[in-house]
């Protein structure tokens, strides 16, 4: 019969490996049930745009942005504020991280611009040409870029940070 006190033991060896293994994997654990668990950022691959616009029966605006890029970093917060005023209204939007980063980076960087219970995605495999012609066949992968699509599912491609002001009128004539 296995004695408990011994395999727990700083004093066994296989009992401290135990030891260290469970003050590695335990940590890890909990932090993937935080991540996983509060859904914030979605995985997002080749194949996912048809059915992301596709899903939405109203205006639809897609935001593709990265961690490490500068403009977006800058612009992020200012897309919370935007989605806050018009938390009521019809803003339907859905962010899409396309930088190979850590979750918890663009985690930490939603959380900061007030994101997090936004329509989040992230990809699962590296920004590819297929996955931008997907998109629009005339991106070159640039970020920020913002795609607004109508009511009748006419697409227009903003490059750059977004004019909030002029968001918000677009948004006002889909009615």
């Amino acid at each position: 019969m296995v004695d408990p006190q011994r395999w727990l033991s700083v004093d066994s060896f296989k009992g401290w490996k135990v030891k260290k293994y469970l003050l590695f994997v335990v940590p890890l654990f909990f932090m993937h049930l935080a991540i996983a668990g509060s859904e914030a950022v979605k995985p997002y691959q080749k194949g996912d745009w048809q059915a992301l616009v596709n899903a939405s029966s109203k205006p639809l605006v897609v935001h593709f942005w990265g961690v490490t890029c500068a403009p977006c970093a800058r612009e992020m917060p200012e897309w919370g504020k935007f989605l806050t005023k018009n938390k009521n209204k019809n803003a339907n939007v859905i962010f899409i991280q396309v930088d190979e980063v850590a979750p918890e980076s663009a985690l930490k960087m939603l959380t900061k611009a007030n994101l997090q219970s936004a329509k989040n995605y992230s990809l699962l495999s590296p920004f590819d040409e297929y996955m931008r012609y997907e998109v629009d066949a005339k991106w070159r992968g640039e970020t920020p870029i913002t795609i607004l699509i109508d009511k009748n599912g006419k697409a227009i491609r903003k490059t750059g940070p977004m004019d909030f002001y002029q968001l918000q009128s677009w948004f006002n004539s889909q009615g």
